[in-house]
């Protein structure tokens, strides 16, 4: 199964891309895609969106992770971020992609086994995890793998559910 996780911004959308296959999991490409402060709202989600799109249908992903957006205290940034998340649901569902929203705590636990762990100790279990030499770059794109192993993880105890009789 391959995950595509993303860590939405509008100067700077992370994404990841990354395979389960059996117990193991492999990171198979990520980045971030980067918009100028110079342009308009609307083009920077439009490159935010051709871009996304573009990965999605290069890599065709089984599911979409995103991370559900908590209140920030900055109401201009939280407003941002809620439009660039809006573009990649909006990318998902023109591709019929699955999407699976995570919360920053549900991250948290599924990569470190800990919901309130820091910053540093997701990065540090996502390259351990991913088997990576080192910490991906930029750190949108390191928070983006992160999301899609916790999507993959989801999507995996979706499949595990017993069915309601």
């Amino acid at each position: 199964m391959l995950a595509l996780g993303i860590d939405p911004g509008t100067a700077i959308c992370g994404y990841g891309f990354v395979e389960l296959r059996g117990s193991t999991l492999r990171a198979v490409d990520w980045g971030a895609v980067e918009t100028s402060s110079k342009l308009s709202a609307t083009e920077r989600l439009k490159i935010i969106f051709q871009d996304l799109d573009r990965l999605i249908k290069q890599r065709r992903p089984d599911i979409v992770g995103v991370e559900q957006l908590f209140f920030n205290k900055n109401v201009t940034t939280a407003m941002t971020v809620g439009q660039a998340r809006g573009v990649v649901l909006l990318a998902a569902a023109l591709n019929n992609i699955k999407v699976v929203e995570c919360t920053p705590l549900q991250v948290k636990q599924s990569v470190v086994g800990y919901g309130r762990a820091t910053k540093e100790q997701v990065m540090y279990m996502t390259q351990r995890l991913l088997n990576l030499s080192g910490k991906p770059q930029p750190d949108d794109a390191a928070d983006a793998l992160a999301v899609a192993i916790c999507s993959l993880h989801a999507a995996g105890a979706d499949r595990m559910a017993v069915p309601d009789r």
